[in-house]
């Protein structure tokens, strides 16, 4: 019996209201478009509410297919026979879905969809061109369609589904046709979600996050390796990612099960007491009394701001932080296991390193399987094994996304086969941050080859200094940065409101 069961008594109590079937059958069967996406992040993957996730769940579906009980999109899976990337739900070999009956309303609206228009000010209604039907045949049917579509928002149970699930409303596609403006609805999400314009966070906002990020400036500081959106996005298939402007500051949001959050503090040129004002305004409507109410990753320089401002902080893991000529030379006594590791590898392994490339993608697949299997055989805490169940996801996104989020990767490989693989971003022009590193741990040295590398190949590129991340709280990563003799150990904080008594 499925340990989800009892939260299951019920589920079927109401059943939800089936839109018709507007493209015939024949059509559907025969199409390559729905259901497949090019990339693990796809902004179009299918978001299913509590509900429909419980109903999935009672029909078979994957219980590692929903990130968030509450309402989550999907984490798509690799398409085994291609480069791209399946709704788990989905049947490749029949080209049907697997919960049809049960599917989410965001499947059952297609090839209708809701969506902001460009200024982000309105909610429309519209009609996917993408849809190989539309670009075949025109029905006449479909404003008809779009009509009793717009009386299902009408009534309560789907008007309130949507306002409590928006990211059921897409961000504006130019290929959509237009049908209908829909004001009730975009009065009612600003009601919930308040006034200002709550954004997707997708890889087109990198830019705009850089930018943001660039305006702040560090002063001399060394920032924390979350100071980037590489650090965020690749987490976008487990958490939910939003993104608003506030008093002219960029404020990130997370919707994580547990509720909402800002993982970074907000993101201006001027004072945060406005903007984050504003921010936690919205936290505490969106979560009420929870504590989970919060500023992730505030640097030590923001510590007096945020008290001054009446907020609790308290101290997290730190990021480690090397000088990167040090970690290239493995010089001296200091390093002497780590250099002999190194030569060890150089000497018994035939070494080919090079530029990662999405080609590579599949055998990177297969070593992080083989990596995560050789983890748990060695044992991992509870914390370590679910970090460890979260990191296909975002290795996806990343292998996926490299280029977008400038993420530098490298692989190497022994005889043909990958062994291993490691990405990096530039965190300052000085500083380079290692954000994964995978290697096949039944070859010695291999990790530690990998590493003095990559930070060879920043050194030649003008890197300074080497941020290696936190240790997540975790001993035995805890043991293995200091093995490296940092140079100084970044302070990191959250900061929360005081709560009252």
């Amino acid at each position: 019996m499925p340990a989800y069961t009892d939260d299951l008594v019920g589920a079927f109590l109401t059943p939800p209201a089936m839109l018709p079937q507007l493209v015939p059958s024949r059509i559907c069967l025969q199409c390559d478009v729905c259901c497949r996406f090019p990339d693990p992040d796809s902004a179009l993957r299918p978001y299913f509410t509590e509900n429909e996730i419980l109903r999935a769940l009672a029909t078979g579906a994957e219980e590692a297919a929903f990130p968030d009980r509450g309402g989550s999109q999907v984490i798509l899976v690799p398409d085994s026979h291609g480069e791209g990337y399946l709704c788990p739900m989905f049947d490749a070999g029949t080209s049907t879905c697997r919960i049809y009956e049960h599917r989410p309303l965001d499947c059952q609206l297609y090839p209708l969809a809701l969506m902001w228009d460009e200024p982000h000010d309105q909610i429309l209604l519209g009609w996917d061109t993408k849809c190989p039907f539309m670009r075949e045949e025109v029905p006449g049917e479909i404003q008809r369609h779009a009509d009793r579509v717009m009386t299902l928002f009408d009534q309560p149970g789907t008007h309130d589904q949507v306002v409590a699930n928006p990211r059921l409303i897409g961000q504006f596609q130019e290929d959509v046709i237009v049908l209908a403006r829909l004001p009730r609805l975009t009065d009612a999400l600003a009601g919930r979600w308040g006034s200002a314009p709550l954004h997707r966070f997708t890889v087109d906002d990198i830019p705009r996050m850089t930018a943001a990020l660039d305006r702040r400036g560090w002063h001399g500081d060394q920032p924390l390796a979350a100071y980037s959106p590489a650090y965020h996005y690749m987490w976008n298939g487990l958490l939910s990612y939003w993104w608003m402007e506030l008093q002219g500051a960029f404020c990130l949001f997370a919707q994580s099960p547990d509720g909402w959050f800002m993982p970074l503090p907000p993101i201006g040129a001027g004072p945060i007491d406005a903007p984050l004002c504003e921010a936690m305004g919205l936290l505490r409507r969106w979560n009420g009394d929870s504590p989970v109410s919060r500023v992730e990753n505030v640097s030590i320089r923001s510590v007096p701001e945020f008290e001054r401002l009446g907020y609790r902080v308290t101290p997290k893991e730190p990021d480690y932080l090397y000088r990167a000529a040090d970690l290239a030379a493995l010089s001296g006594d200091r390093y002497k296991s780590q250099r002999a590791l190194c030569n060890r590898c150089e000497r018994e392994q035939s070494i080919e390193m090079r530029a990662y490339e999405v080609r590579d993608r599949q055998d990177c697949r297969a070593l992080l399987g083989d990596w995560s299997r050789q983890k748990r055989a060695e044992g991992l805490e509870s914390f370590g094994a679910m970090l460890l169940e979260d990191a296909t996801p975002a290795h996806e996104v990343i292998w996926s996304q490299a280029s977008a989020l400038r993420v530098a990767g490298r692989v190497v490989r022994i005889d043909g086969r990958l062994c291993a693989y490691t990405f990096g971003y530039w965190l300052t022009s000085t500083t380079f941050c290692v954000l994964l590193e995978v290697t096949d741990r039944t070859l010695p040295g291999l990790g530690q080859y990998l590493f003095r590398e990559i930070c060879r190949m920043a050194v030649a590129q003008g890197a300074e200094y080497i941020n290696t991340m936190d240790d997540a709280g975790l001993p035995g990563l805890r043991a293995s940065k200091q093995a490296y003799h940092p140079a100084m150990l970044i302070p990191n904080f959250v900061a929360s409101l005081v709560r009252e008594s």
